[in-house]
């Protein structure tokens, strides 16, 4: 299970790389892995602000429909628009092409409600 250190991880399966003030969300490998071949990301809240832990879109797979939760606070500036062509590079990549959404932070000290790689790994072990 590839788990890289460098990102911080929600309980709901989400990874955030942060980038200044700014940071890139998307879902874990175990996340895909459990959710199966993805064939839809819907995300309908480019522009918006959206707290930490609530739902910023879904992602389909070929026997469920799953919730994406906001692993820290900001605006959505960028939606990953690769994925309406190519849903499946969630699977294949899901910490570099199957990145999901650009965030600008709200509140950078959300970050310390994120899980370390360690302390994520231990969760879904």
């Amino acid at each position: 299970m590839n788990i890289p250190a460098e990102l911080k991880y929600s309980k709901d399966h989400e990874w955030v790389r942060v980038e200044g003030d700014e940071a890139v969300v998307g879902i874990t490998d175990h996340a895909q892995s459990e959710l199966g071949d993805i064939v839809f990301v819907d995300i309908n809240t480019e522009g918006q602000d959206v707290a930490q832990g609530e739902v910023f879109g879904t992602v389909e797979a070929v026997k469920t429909v799953s919730d994406l939760f906001m692993p820290v606070g900001g605006k959505v500036l960028a939606v990953n628009t690769a994925l309406a062509d190519d849903p499946g590079s969630v699977n294949k990549d899901p910490y570099g092409a199957g990145w999901v959404v650009r965030i600008k932070l709200k509140d950078a000290a959300e970050l310390g409600n994120l899980l370390t790689a360690d302390q994520y790994r231990a969760t879904i072990s």
